[in-house]
Parts: structure tokens; C-alpha cells; sequence
């Protein structure tokens, strides 16, 4: 197969594909990927296809039938090969999409790369039609603008830059390049940075023993607004940060965290693979229940790894891990669904609001069950063990040899860890909606922390139970179930206009904080009608602030505990950093 990107009116935004595949069959089928990788959910990216046609090598137009959303036959009777031409609209700008203007053509090939199914282990050549004056940032090697990939899978797992704004920079590790690119508009601090790349990569590495490839690239699109998004590859990731002026400032430790966490994915995902997912099928939902462990696992380590390298002190970390205790607590669905169901249903809602309480998150909810499960095997083998040892396991037994992990071999993984695979463990917490608290606060105690909570300061939130946005208007976002709002007949998307009277601009919560003592009247407009009701006076807060600190003093099995979750070769660390 033959790939030719060509660039001519880029402020168009279509980018020409010329894709040329061997005819063997009288029909040839031909497909285009209805989703991407590191986002569970379809695409359906052939919407974006224009001026489709297909001819023979010699020019002559070929028949075609479009006979699914993404699926073409081609009548090839007689034919030796074919040349699929069509446009790709790219206007889309995040760490998992293609996008093109005047200044760069950014190509995610699972994006817009169509193919055949039948030729998909074959080697695959590309060929970029670009202004001069752009450089090319890939993870294949890529030379006069050309570059070869192994097969279909290889391609689709490599994007590239084209621009003539990038900077580059790299550093080794245990014998592995990595390669740091920039694109945009961006200074950074190559110091500053490589310094904690460095740190956090040898520790990755340190755990696993090896890295999985010979060379790795960070590929990092810079952009003047607000961003915030990484997608993992086998060679390689790509992130989107912003605004510019932020991200080695107050956005650095989102910059660490986000390339930490898609670095961890080397291993987790892009080898370490639910089973379901290998190899990756692009034709439809590649549906399993194991996101707590592609996504929640990483979430965990990623910014624990930061902590464990000495990148972030124990406040920074922790004040990651008040962010997932603080949106476990704030979804009601984790009391509807669990993380494994979540994780199946990615595919249908997981990266939308959805129905208010009805799923939890593989990230946030999956990090939580990392984040016990490690302190559990730390219990079981008093001290000397932890999640890292699974992980190197499933990686050197699964992972290295591309065979797909199942949740028994998970939990195999675990209980030749610890002794125990904490069957009760799975059925009430991953495959169950029981209350993570009680065990939270266990799992917590055991290394010398406590969880702490308190009404919000927002008063909307805290006494009433009703989360508002205002801009202008006052828009009910969320309501806590069972909250005073609820019980008094509010509903979401309410636009508060008045509280006793008085009318309401961007100031309801100096409002409820004036009355909180009294009865509250509510007039709102909801679905085009004005409605008056009213809220009593409540001594119950609703909406709670949950973070994390150490215990007030620290006893020796504290101490050791700690020792052994942050690092058991550093022994001795929790004295300093828990209050004894």
C-alpha cells in the first residue's frame, strides 16, 4: 500500500489522499476506521471524506458501491491495482485528530487513512506533498518527506508534524532516546524540563526494567487557548496544552502529569492490552470491561510516578489525588454503575455528560481502585510489594510477547504477588456499586493519611445541594440527590431569577449565604415558564470538600507502610515527610 498526503489550499482545510492497493479479487473491499485508540467511543471518520473516487493504475474510473458507513466494494475484475482519491476535512485540533492550515499539516493516520482488510500486515510506504520550508516530526524514520511503515497498524499508531515551527530537543535514558517536540507558539525551559523528564522517565523505566522501544517522541501542540488533551502510541504521544503563556508556568504540572501518564501507557495499552483489544479491530466497538485498568491504572501511576521520582513533593501529589477523590464523591453514579460496567459502556456515553448518576469514570473511579488495590498487596506482603510488581509481570508474561490480558490474568498477576487474588474485592468494587469510603479511609490509614471533608464554601452547593454556573444568568448545573433543592421541586437547567424577592444578578450565593437562616423563595424559568417554589431551612450540608492530609502523628507501621508504597528502597523516607 501507497499513501500520498498532498497539501495545496490549506486554508481549506481538506487534505488530498492518493491511497494505491494491490486487486487480487474481482470485489475489493476497502474500509475506513470508525474509531481511533485511547478513545473507547466511535468516530465514524469516513463523515469527513469528500470527492471520493477510484481508478486503475492507467486512469480509468473503477466502480464502487458504498455498502456501510465506512465500507466500499470495488468492482476490480481484470484490475492489477487501484488508486483510492479522495479529501480529508481537518479542522480539528486536539491530541487525537488531523488537522491542516497554513502552518502545519498534523496527521493522525487512523483518522483518515482508508484500507483494505485484507493487505493490513503489509509493508506500507508514504509520501508528503509539502511547502519546502516544513520540517517533519515522526516517530518513523523519515527521510526527503518519505517514510515506511511495517503494516496498517504500524501507520495508524504513528502520527506526524509538519510545520515549519517546531523545536526539538531530546535526552536518554537507560539507553533510549526521547525526543521532546514543540509546535506552536511556545518558550520552553529545555532545563527545567528535561531535568524532570529525566527523573520521571528513569523511574518508569526502573520499574519495568526495560523500555519497550529502541526511540520515543513527545509531541507537544501548543496552542493560545485553553487545552488540555494526550493520546498514547507505541513510539510515541501527542498532547495539546494551552493557552502558551501558561504551559511552563502555572500549566507546568498539568504538562508533567499528562506526559507521565501517556508515557506509563507505553507499557499499559500499547502492551500491556486488554484482550479484547488485541489486536485492535478499527471496524467497530472493541467493547471490555478492563478500563480501570487501561485508564485507571495509568491515572494512578502516572502522577505516582511523578511523586516516586521525586518530581512532585507529597502536597503536589496529593492534591492529585483530591482531585479524583473529590469527582468520586461529587458523581452519584457510583452508586447506579459500576467501574466495570462503566468501562463497557465507554462506547456509548463515556466521554459525555450523559444521564445525570447513571455511570462512573475508568479514570477517576479506576485510579481510586489502582490506588487500593496497591495498598492491599502492600498489606498482604507486609510492605515489600505493590502494584508495580503486577504490572512488571502482566509486561514481561503479556505485554512483551502481545498476548491480550484478561481479568483472570489480572487477578493471577495480583495473587502471585500477594497471595491473594481479593476475589471480595472485585465483586463488591469493580464489579459492584458498594461505597468506596469506608475502604478509602482503611487504605489510607494504613500509609499514615487521612481523608478529610467540610462543606464547600459555595453556599448554593453546601446548604442547598445545587451546583450554578453564572454568566450573566444563573444556571442550575447539577443537584445532589435527595438534597434541599431536589425535595423542593428544582430541576436542572433552571435559570434562578429572584430569592425573596430580590432579584438575582450573578450574585445568588451572596444571596443564599444572606438568607441561609430562612425560608428560601425560588422564582426560575424552566422550559420557557416562570415557577415559584420554596426551601426550608436545612442543617444538612450537601456538596462536600474532600482532601488529603497526613495523620497528626504517624506510628512505626505508618511509617513503614509509607516507606513501602512510595519507594522500599528509599526506607526510612515516611519520617520525614509524615509527622511522628
Amino acid at each position: 500500500m501507497h499513501y500520498q498526503f498532498s497539501v495545496k489550499s490549506p486554508q481549506q482545510q481538506f487534505i488530498h489522499l492518493k491511497v494505491t492497493f494491490k486487486a487480487t479479487e474481482d470485489v475489493t473491499v476497502l474500509e475506513f476506521p470508525t474509531w481511533r485508540p485511547g478513545r473507547y467511543q466511535t468516530a465514524d471518520f469516513a463523515k469527513k471524506i469528500k470527492h471520493f473516487q477510484v481508478f486503475e493504475k492507467g486512469g480509468s474510473r473503477l466502480n464502487f458501491n458504498k455498502i456501510g458507513k465506512s465500507t466500499w466494494e470495488v468492482e476490480t475484475k481484470g484490475v492489477d491495482s487501484l488508486v483510492v482519491d479522495y479529501h480529508f476535512y481537518a479542522n480539528e485540533l486536539n491530541a487525537g485528530s488531523t488537522f491542516l492550515d497554513a502552518s502545519q499539516l498534523y496527521v493522525n493516520p487512523v483518522n483518515c487513512c482508508i484500507f483494505n482488510p485484507d493487505q493490513i500486515e503489509e509493508e506500507i510506504t508514504v509520501e508528503l506533498d509539502i511547502p519546502e520550508d516544513w520540517d517533519v516530526a515522526n516517530s518513523l524514520e523519515t527521510k526527503k518527506n518519505k517514510f515506511k511503515a511495517q503494516n496498517f497498524d504500524e501507520l495508524v499508531d504513528s502520527p506526524f508534524i509538519c510545520s515549519n515551527q517546531l523545536q526539538h530537543a531530546f535526552y536518554e535514558v537507560k539507553g533510549t532516546k526521547f525526543n521532546l517536540w514543540f509546535n506552536g507558539t511556545v518558550k520552553p525551559d529545555w532545563d527545567m524540563l528535561i531535568s524532570d523528564f529525566v527523573k520521571f522517565t528513569d523511574k518508569q523505566i526502573e520499574k519495568f526494567l526495560e523500555f519497550p522501544t529502541k526511540e520515543y517522541h513527545f509531541f507537544f501542540q501548543i496552542l493560545p487557548y485553553k487545552a488540555y488533551h494526550g493520546v498514547e502510541h507505541k513510539n510515541c504521544t501527542v498532547i495539546t496544552l494551552g493557552p502558551s503563556y501558561a504551559v511552563f508556568e502555572e500549566l507546568y504540572k498539568e504538562l508533567l502529569g499528562v506526559s507521565s501518564h501517556e508515557l506509563y501507557h507505553t507499557w499499559n495499552v500499547k502492551s500491556i492490552r486488554p484482550i479484547e483489544m488485541m489486536p485492535y479491530d478499527f471496524t467497530q466497538e472493541n467493547f471490555s470491561q478492563l478500563g480501570y485498568i487501561a485508564e485507571g491504572i495509568t491515572t494512578y501511576m502516572g502522577d505516582l510516578m511523578l511523586y516516586k521520582s521525586g518530581v512532585f513533593n507529597l502536597d503536589q501529589y496529593l492534591n492529585e489525588m483530591n482531585s479524583q477523590l473529590q469527582r468520586h464523591f461529587d458523581n452519584f453514579g457510583r452508586f447506579n454503575y459500576s467501574v466495570a460496567e462503566s468501562s463497557w459502556d465507554t462506547w456509548l456515553d463515556g466521554y459525555e455528560l450523559g444521564a445525570p448518576g447513571r455511570k462512573v469514570s475508568i479514570y477517576t473511579e479506576g485510579c481510586l481502585i489502582a490506588f487500593i488495590t496497591d495498598i492491599l498487596i502492600l498489606k498482604a506482603t507486609k510492605n515489600k510489594k505493590g502494584l508495580d510488581d503486577v504490572m512488571r509481570s502482566l509486561y514481561f508474561n503479556f505485554g512483551k510477547r502481545g498476548v491480550g490480558v484478561s481479568e483472570s490474568d489480572y487477578k493471577d498477576a495480583i495473587k502471585n504477588v500477594a497471595g491473594d487474588s481479593f476475589d471480595w474485592f472485585f465483586e463488591e468494587y469493580v464489579h459492584g456499586t458498594k461505597a468506596y469510603a469506608s475502604l478509602l479511609l482503611d487504605c489510607f490509614e494504613t500509609i499514615g493519611l487521612e481523608m478529610n471533608h467540610e462543606p464547600v464554601k459555595d453556599p448554593i452547593a453546601a446548604w442547598l445541594g445545587a451546583k450554578v454556573i453564572q454568566d450573566g444568568k444563573t444556571k442550575v448545573v447539577a443537584i445532589y440527590p435527595g438534597s434541599a433543592y431536589d425535595l423542593a421541586g428544582g430541576m436542572l437547567g433552571d435559570e434562578v431569577l429572584a430569592i425573596n424577592g430580590v432579584k438575582v444578578n450573578s450574585d445568588l450565593h451572596r444571596w443564599v449565604g444572606y438568607f441561609l437562616e430562612d425560608i428560601k423563595e425560588f422564582i426560575v424559568e424552566r422550559n420557557g415558564e416562570v415557577v415559584t417554589f420554596t426551601i426550608p431551612v436545612t442543617n444538612r450540608p450537601f456538596y462536600q470538600r474532600y482532601w488529603l492530609s497526613t495523620v497528626e502523628k504517624a506510628d512505626k507501621n505508618q511509617v513503614n507502610a509509607f516507606d513501602g508504597w512510595r519507594n522500599t528502597e528509599l526506607g526510612g523516607r515516611g519520617t520525614k515527610e509524615l509527622r511522628v
